[in-house]
Order: structure tokens, then sequence, then C-alpha cells
């Protein structure tokens, strides 16, 4: 069974920093692209970042220098290094693996970018 665990998400000040993992379990992690992705509330699913089994990492451009996606295989863990927040990054944060980036099976992270 597919199993993804996001956490570290929480309450943050614009300008703020955190960083998110996704713990995976119940495929092949190290041959799977992963992605994160965002919902903010009364919103859709939005694409944030990839990256690709050989750690390759491509993003939304409005994110590019702010945020940065790594993994780990050894580990089965991929994680979101979240920089510079804005309110308007507010949302829950999930992982996801390719090619269904928008097919959430978690419960996701609750990311809050507030004073």
């Amino acid at each position: 069974e597919v199993q993804l665990v996001e956490s570290g998400g929480g309450l943050v000040q614009p300008g703020g920093s955190l960083r998110l993992s996704c713990a995976a379990s119940g495929f092949t992690f190290s041959s799977s692209a992963m992605n994160w992705v965002r919902q903010a509330p009364g919103k859709g699913i939005e694409w944030v970042a990839g990256i690709y089994s050989d750690g390759r990492a491509y993003y939304v451009d409005s994110m590019k220098g702010r945020f940065t996606i790594s993994r780990d295989n050894a580990k089965n863990m991929v994680y979101l290094q979240m920089n510079s927040l804005k309110s308007e990054d507010t949302a829950v944060y999930y992982c996801t693996i390719q090619p269904q980036w928008n097919r959430l099976v978690s419960q996701g992270t609750q990311v809050t970018v507030s004073s």
C-alpha cells in the first residue's frame, strides 16, 4: 500500500523559512519522480516542484530561488525547503508521485504564513 506522510508545516512569519518532509513507503521510491503540490483554501491543487529519481529538480517559475526540493533515496524521503515565505504561500502541502501529480493520497501538512 502506498503511503506518504508529510510533516514540518506550521505557522511562520512572512520572510521566514520551513522545511517540509515526506516519508514514502509501499512503492519503489528510488525510481519514482516525486512532487510537492499545495492547496490553498477555496482553490485548486497547485503544482510546486518536482524531482526525478536522479535528483534533477524543477519548479514553478514563481518559486524558483525560494523553494528547494530534494530527496534521500536511502531513507525514502523527499523534502521541500521553503525560504522567504509569503502570505500567499499559505496552504496545505502534499507530496505526490509522478505521473499523477495531482492525486492526493495523504493528509498533507499545513503551512500558514502570517504575522
